[in-house]
C-alpha cells in the first residue's frame, strides 16, 4: 500500500433549502424541476385555506415537501421563491417581510414585468433578491422542462449569484436584463406565446368560416404550424415567410380582406399582420398593398 497522501477532492457546496410561494402552473413546473436537480423544496406555502392550500399539499406530497399557509413555515428555507400573481408580488412580499429574520436569505420572483425591487420590503429586512423569469409557458395539464429555457435574470449580486446555480442546475440559461426592460421583454414573451395562442384561436373562427370546424381545423393546422416554427429556427423570419404578401399578390389579399368582413376580429387581425409584414419582412408590390390596407383602415 502507497504511503502518499491522497489528492483531496473537491468539496461540492450543499444545496440550498428551497421554499416555494405559490402552488400555481409556474410554481409547480419550477418545484418539480428543482426537485429532479436534487433541491430540496421543504415547504409550499400557500396564501390561504381551501383551494389554495389544497394545490399546495398536492404539489407537496409529489415532490417531498410540507404545505403550510403560516410564513413562519419558510424560517429553515434558504431561498424562498416567490411564483404569485404580478397584481400581489408586492402584498405579499409586504406580508412576509414582518413575519421571518430575512438575514442572510436569498428571495426570488418568477414575474416577467415586475422587477426585483418589487421585493424591496424583504431587502430591507436582510434578505438578497433577483427577479429569476422563465421565458417559457406554463399551463394546467402541462409540465414542460426547464432545461434550454432561458432565464432573465436582474437584481442583487450574492442573490445573482445563487440563481444563475439554481437555473445551470435545472439545464437553463441565465442571462442578464435591465430593470428598464423588464416590461418590453415580457411584452415579447407574450407575443410568443399568449398573443401567437390568440392567433391560433382566431384562425379557428375563419376555419368555421369555410365550414371546418374547431377541432378539425385544430388538427389539419398543426403540419402548417410545426412546418413553419421549423423555417424560423432554419431560415430566420424572412425565410419562413411565404403566402400571397410575400409574391405580391394584391387581388388576393383583397379578396381575403372582403370574406373577412364577416369575421371582424379576424379581419383586423389580419390587417394588422399584413402591415407588420410589410415593415419587417420581404414582399413585393410594398406600395399597393399598403394602399389597399390603408383603403379598409379608413
Amino acid at each position: 500500500m502507497s504511503d502518499a497522501p491522497s489528492a483531496m477532492l473537491p468539496v461540492m457546496a450543499p444545496k440550498p433549502l428551497i421554499a416555494i410561494v405559490g402552488a400555481g402552473n409556474l410554481g409547480s413546473a419550477l418545484a418539480r424541476s428543482l426537485r429532479r436537480a436534487g433541491y430540496v423544496i421543504d415547504v409550499v406555502l400557500a396564501h390561504s385555506p381551501g383551494k389554495s392550500l389544497r394545490k399546495a399539499k398536492r404539489l407537496g406530497n409529489e415532490i417531498g415537501a410540507r404545505a403550510a399557509i403560516d410564513p413562519s413555515a419558510l424560517e429553515d428555507a434558504d431561498v424562498v421563491w416567490l411564483c404569485v400573481p404580478d397584481s400581489v408580488m408586492a402584498h405579499a412580499a409586504d406580508g412576509l417581510a414582518e413575519k421571518l429574520d430575512w438575514s442572510g436569505k436569498t428571495a426570488l420572483h418568477s414575474s416577467g414585468a415586475l422587477t426585483s425591487d418589487e421585493l424591496a420590503p424583504l431587502r430591507r429586512r436582510g434578505a438578497s433578491v433577483a427577479s429569476v423569469h422563465p421565458l417559457m409557458t406554463f399551463v394546467c395539464g402541462s409540465r414542460p422542462p426547464l432545461a434550454g429555457v432561458p432565464f432573465a435574470l436582474e437584481g442583487d449580486a450574492r442573490a445573482l449569484r445563487v440563481a444563475r446555480q439554481i437555473v445551470r442546475d435545472v439545464g437553463g440559461n441565465a442571462y442578464s436584463i435591465r430593470k428598464q426592460d423588464k416590461v418590453t421583454y415580457h411584452a415579447w414573451g407574450t407575443f410568443a406565446s399568449p398573443l401567437f395562442t390568440a392567433l391560433l384561436a382566431t384562425t379557428e373562427q375563419v376555419a368555421a368560416r369555410a365550414g371546418v370546424n374547431r377541432k378539425s381545423a385544430r388538427r389539419r393546422m398543426i403540419p402548417i404550424l410545426l412546418q413553419t416554427l421549423a423555417n424560423y429556427a432554419a431560415f430566420d423570419a424572412a425565410g419562413a415567410f411565404s403566402g400571397p404578401i410575400v409574391r405580391g399578390d394584391v387581388d388576393t389579399v383583397k379578396r381575403h380582406l372582403r370574406v373577412l368582413r364577416k369575421v371582424p376580429a379576424a379581419e383586423a387581425a389580419y390587417a394588422a399582420l399584413a402591415r407588420a409584414a410589410l415593415l419587417y419582412l420581404p414582399a413585393k408590390k410594398k406600395n399597393s398593398l399598403r394602399k389597399l390596407l390603408n383603403s379598409r383602415l379608413h
